[in-house]
């Protein structure tokens, strides 16, 4: 009988907190601050800083740096604002560093 098991999921990589769904992953060709970062639709139990305008890769965007609802780890943070055209589909997603977040139930 197979053994029935919750979804794919992302946790903190620091206190296992669940952040954000496997589904959720827009893309994982994106960039962090220290390395590789997957972009998602959605993140859960995390709360963002004050948002900010940042010069990036691909242009200005005004951020919220997005942190662990529990521990507070640093975890990426949440596009609030693009001002290049084709950037616009970034607002509201987030960015998670794949060196911050751990695979849960794979």
């Amino acid at each position: 009988m197979a053994e029935l098991i919750g979804p794919r999921l992302y946790s903190c990589c620091n206190c296992r907190n669940h952040v954000s769904f496997h589904d959720d992953i827009i893309s994982k060709a994106f960039q962090g601050k220290n390395g590789r970062a997957f972009l998602f639709s959605h993140a859960m139990n995390v709360v963002t800083g004050p948002k900010e305008d940042r010069t990036l890769l691909t242009g200005l965007h005004t951020v919220a740096d997005v942190y662990c609802g529990d521990c507070r780890e640093v975890l990426g943070w949440k596009y609030e604002r693009a001002y290049e055209p084709s950037q616009k589909y970034k607002e509201g997603k987030f960015i998670l560093e794949k060196s911050k977040i751990v695979k849960e139930n794979w």
